[in-house]
């Protein structure tokens, strides 16, 4: 997506995560303000025009997740979606026990409730954590032992990560899960709309930022199969909004679905496109010297990059790409706007410092994408450079 500045500057557009709303969801997220700005519970006309195309919209997003509507709920954002999850798999299997194991890379909305949970009950080892590899693949010898600890009652693994792009082995993880009778949530915020769905989770969360839908709309899926409850009492309106409890507003779920229909379209084509660009982006950063590209180079999500610049800055590195007109990130990408050091490049082994984090955005929403990736690539090595500079590490 590429704007002018108002100082005339050619602005790029990369760091889409979350990612800029679909044109055509855009469009019916106006239309549908009007048509289904009631609410879904009431009886009156309107309300029950809302009711049905809030049921329309959860088809949608069951038919292209392959479950069944009433299979598909709502949260107010992904990383909501996210913690509920793994909360409802949590309670649901409360006698059992209390144990959760994770993977060193989950997004924060899974590792900073785990953590509090575990300091909560005085038993650091409630929480258990996998280290990954060098790739950002999770160990899954040890994932195995893990899940297999007695008292544990969920497991929680990422599709793919949002900030170097690596494919989690989810059938080996979830076998390992069903040998130890241990539930799986998946975590698909980074990958929904921009891969194909994954298959093994018994409970699955995603954002429907990813696929080019609104803001304030998070996605569950709950197979019937799976034990899965959130606390609190019984909620009488179960029929309309699912186990969640959330009925979001109707125009959000309409724009979503819209935006998965449009998407879906286009997926095979965009992410081929994607793939071949960051291929292009992984090269420029690798020819610079002391800098590192991160992540699996093959088993990897399509869109996106990471790369540690050594004797740089991960912000000085931000306001250089931003004063040469393109927008990029940096830091964890679950706390970028701390710009805290990089949890999953420490997990890594990676540096954790001087990152910088590229996230095509779907070409629906960037017609001139190729032309501003081909042209931030021209800029990595001039850019790395100056703010070397600038630090006075240029002759280091």
């Amino acid at each position: 997506m590429a704007n002018p500045s108002p100082d005339g500057l050619r602005r790029a557009v990369l760091d889409a995560a979350p990612g800029p709303l679909h044109p055509v969801a855009a469009q019916t997220l106006a239309a549908a303000i009007e048509a289904g700005w009631a609410d879904p519970r009431r009886l009156h006309g309107e309300g029950r025009t809302a009711r049905r195309l809030l049921d329309d919209s959860r088809a949608v997003l069951a038919d292209g997740l392959g479950v069944r509507p009433e299979e598909v709920t709502f949260a107010p954002d992904g990383p909501t979606a996210v913690r509920w999850m793994a909360r409802g798999l949590s309670y649901a299997a409360r006698r059992r026990g209390a144990r959760v194991v994770t993977s060193a890379v989950e997004h924060s909305a899974v590792l900073l409730p785990a953590r509090h949970e575990a300091a909560l009950s005085g038993d650091p080892a409630l929480a258990g954590v996998v280290p990954v590899d060098r790739l950002g693949r999770v160990d899954l010898e040890r994932w195995s032992r893990e899940v297999s600890v007695d008292g544990t009652v969920a497991a929680l693994l990422q599709h793919a990560n949002g900030e170097v792009g690596t494919v989690q082995p989810l059938a080996a993880a979830r076998d390992a899960c069903r040998s130890a009778g241990v539930p799986l949530g998946v975590d698909a915020q980074a990958s929904l709309g921009r891969v194909a769905p994954p298959q093994e989770y018994d409970v699955l969360a995603g954002d429907a930022q990813s696929w080019g839908g609104p803001g304030g709309l998070g996605v569950l899926v709950v197979p019937e199969r799976t034990r899965w409850l959130l606390p609190g009492p019984a909620d009488p309106d179960a029929a309309l909004h699912g186990p969640s409890r959330h009925t979001p507003w109707v125009p959000l779920a309409l724009a979503a679905a819209e935006a998965w229909q449009q998407t879906a379209v286009t997926r095979t084509a965009d992410a081929a496109e994607a793939h071949r660009l960051v291929d292009e982006l992984r090269a420029a950063a690798a020819r610079v010297a002391d800098v590192e590209v991160v992540g699996d180079p093959t088993e990897r999500l399509p869109h996106v990059v990471t790369f540690s610049a050594l004797y740089a800055d991960g912000e000085a590195l931000v306001r250089e790409f931003d004063r040469r007109g393109f927008a990029v990130s940096s830091g964890s990408a679950c706390t970028s706007s701390t710009l805290e050091p990089s949890h999953v490049l420490a997990a890594m082994g990676a540096l954790t410092h001087g990152n910088t984090r590229v996230t095509l955005p779907l070409a629906a929403v960037s017609p001139t994408r190729a032309d501003d990736v081909r042209a931030f690539a021209d800029h990595v090595a001039p850019a790395v450079a100056s703010v070397r500079a600038e630090l006075g590490a240029d002759h280091l």
